[in-house]
């Protein structure tokens, strides 16, 4: 069988040549294929050897920054809703002591009335006008 455009017995300086223009070739192509990929992200592929090691490790960062945001996220969202119960509990607290104070305060007034009447049935009887 022949190969097809490779030949094993080629000199290792022509095949280095021919690694280093498909290496030069993929690089140009992914900065054709992704315009918006920063050029450090790119050689950072080049120095680590490949892309699944960055993917894994950018993952696993991303979940566990997702993880801790969201636990931060429910430890504020607790706290707030236990803030609102605590407001509203106390503005009870407060509406039944105004409403009893209230309440108090319409029977000194009726007894006032019921006082006023009662005086002025005196004076009408005794003879002496307002």
């Amino acid at each position: 069988m022949e190969r097809p455009s490779l030949e094993i017995n080629l000199p290792d300086t022509h095949e280095e040549g021919k690694l280093y223009v498909v290496d030069s070739l993929n690089n140009l192509n992914k900065l054709n294929v992704c315009p918006d990929r920063p050029q450090h992200v790119v050689d950072e592929e080049e120095t680590t050897g490949g892309t699944e090691e960055n993917t894994a490790g950018s993952n696993i960062r991303n979940q566990s920054l997702f993880f801790v945001t969201f636990i931060l996220t429910l430890i504020v969202s607790l706290a707030l809703v236990s803030f609102v119960i605590f407001l509203i509990i106390q503005t009870r607290n407060k509406m039944d002591q105004l409403s009893s104070r209230l309440i108090s305060e319409k029977k000194t007034i009726e007894e006032l009335k019921k006082m006023n009447n009662i005086i002025l049935k005196h004076l009408n009887q005794s003879g002496i006008k307002e």
